[in-house]
């Protein structure tokens, strides 16, 4: 197989930074795409519900930062696993898109309802700041994750062994990126934003 020029000159380094910025396109990509996959009003509501149960019960608890942290790390924990846990993640993110349409579903169906709440440029900027920040944390570690799933199949099979000690670090990168996800998050949701 005859790669592009950029690729062969390219160290192993930038070959997985390459891969990574590949992976994190992919991963949007197919978030957006779920996100466009049209849900019946039941289903959306389950969805949401769902969503508002965790989120009101970790605040409730004050357990929300290492709920929300379980929850991502676990699955980004799956997408390390060689080749498969590529796919799963795929199917991970594909899903996420289904959840942000259930979301934004209702969410539009009660705004048609009541009149939006006023809020301020300035908390607006933040909103948005802030939770540009937390996709991009996340879906770095997923791109990350998916990345690793893939040389680490590659490795293995060639016998590197120290393989498992990118792997070992990567994953360690990823939880501590995922720490400061979720207490972004929460923040953003303890404010009412």
């Amino acid at each position: 197989m005859d790669y592009p020029l950029f690729w062969k000159n390219a160290s192993s380094k930038r070959k997985r930074i390459y891969t990574i910025i590949f992976m994190f396109l992919i991963a949007v990509s197919l978030t957006l795409i779920g996100s466009l996959v049209p849900l019946s009003p039941q289903y959306a509501k389950e969805i949401n519900d769902s969503i508002n149960q965790t989120r009101n019960q970790g605040l409730e608890n004050g357990t929300l930062i290492p709920t929300i942290f379980l929850n991502n790390f676990g699955l980004c924990l799956l997408m390390f696993i060689p080749i498969a846990g590529a796919a799963i993640g795929l199917f991970i993110l594909f899903n996420t898109g289904l959840a942000f349409s259930a979301v934004i579903q209702v969410q539009s169906a009660a705004a048609a309802s009541t009149p939006p709440p006023e809020i301020s440029l300035m908390t607006a900027l933040i909103s948005l700041l802030m939770f540009g920040l937390i996709f991009l944390i996340e879906y770095v570690s997923y791109s990350i994750a998916i990345t690793e799933s893939i040389w680490l199949y590659r490795r293995l099979r060639q016998r590197k062994w120290g393989e498992l000690k990118n792997a070992a670090i990567l994953i360690g990168i990823v939880a501590v990126l995922l720490i400061i996800g979720a207490v972004v998050e929460t923040l953003l949701i303890s404010s009412g934003v």
